[in-house]
């Protein structure tokens, strides 16, 4: 562990960094400190403050000289996520852990305190590496949406169908980083653990971006009636289901294949097929009936004021 703290050991860093920076066209800088800070003293006495300090510093000055080059903080899963660091990068990386199951409880937290524009959310390989866990990739692409959007995987191995349900999901994230990324992060307080509704509301709560997702087998046998927290009372709001789109079109009532792992029933509420118009109040206190989801899937609503 180098001593910041020390004068000489802090500037040969930063002439280093400062070097490579100046010397090639890199625009994006990530910071990781995996590693346990057991020695961290100066002149016989312990320095875990001053170690602190001095690294902000060195963010400070590197920032001054290079102000175009983004900064991501990453460390132990967020371990270095503190006001010092909000107040000098652009955006924090939550964990190395991309199982999109992991990450709906991981964002869901680090979410309360970051806002989601500042936390790096990925779409990863089909197979997470870190728990060999495999999702559709509906699921990883809802969860990696409510975030600083991002993908790591590599996509030379993505045909098909699913290189065309990525691209629409990219056109998703794209239509929607605006509300993302400015509006008001929002969580509903669901009584079945095996659930989860949380989006985000406009500003002027004109629109809003939910995401019902399934965490684990339901005890219910419905989910029954959700409702969604944050919006405005004495609007009216078209709710839409913007994936999968239309998905009880099918002829014979059966569910096309955009959700065929996702939906247990034959036929979702009927209202998903065309959309419902409610008020904020009828849809924060009564809800609507939600679709019963298998496990480790979840849907996308955008509601719009009428």
């Amino acid at each position: 562990m180098l001593d910041l703290v020390n004068l000489d050991a802090w500037q040969y860093i930063y002439n280093r960094i400062d070097a490579l920076l100046t010397e090639y066209r890199i625009s994006y800088l990530k910071w990781d400190q995996n590693r346990d800070l057991l020695e961290m003293g100066h002149a016989g006495r312990p320095s875990a403050h001053q170690q602190t300090l001095a690294a902000y510093r060195l963010f400070d000055a590197l920032k001054a000289a290079h102000p175009d080059v983004e900064i991501e903080s990453c460390s132990s899963g967020g371990a270095r996520v503190d006001l010092g660091i909000l107040e000098r990068t652009d955006r924090i990386w939550a964990s190395d852990c991309n199982d999109a199951l992991e990450r709906q409880s991981i964002q869901r937290w680090t979410g309360l305190v970051v806002p989601p524009e500042l936390v790096g959310s990925h779409i990863g390989p089909t197979t997470a590496h870190t728990t060999a866990r495999t999702h559709d990739l509906s699921f990883r692409a809802i969860t990696a949406l409510f975030g600083h959007f991002g993908m790591e995987w590599d996509i030379r191995s993505v045909a098909g169908t699913q290189r065309e349900e990525l691209r629409a999901f990219i056109g998703l994230y794209k239509q929607h980083r605006g509300l993302i990324h400015s509006g008001r992060p929002v969580h509903a307080d669901l009584p079945d653990p095996a659930l989860l509704l949380h989006g985000v509301v406009s500003p002027s709560a004109d629109q809003a971006l939910f995401a019902l997702v399934s965490v684990a087998t339901s005890y219910a046998e419905q989910p029954g009636r959700i409702a969604f927290p944050g919006l405005d009372p004495d609007r009216l709001y078209r709710v839409e289901l913007a994936y999968p789109a239309a998905v009880i079109t099918a002829p014979d009532g059966s569910v096309p294949a955009a959700g065929e792992h996702i939906f247990v029933q034959a036929a979702p509420p009927a209202w998903l097929a065309d959309g419902a118009t409610a008020s904020g109040r009828f849809l924060a206190e009564v809800g609507l009936p939600m679709p019963i989801l298998n496990p480790e899937h979840a849907v996308l609503l955008h509601l719009v004021a009428a």
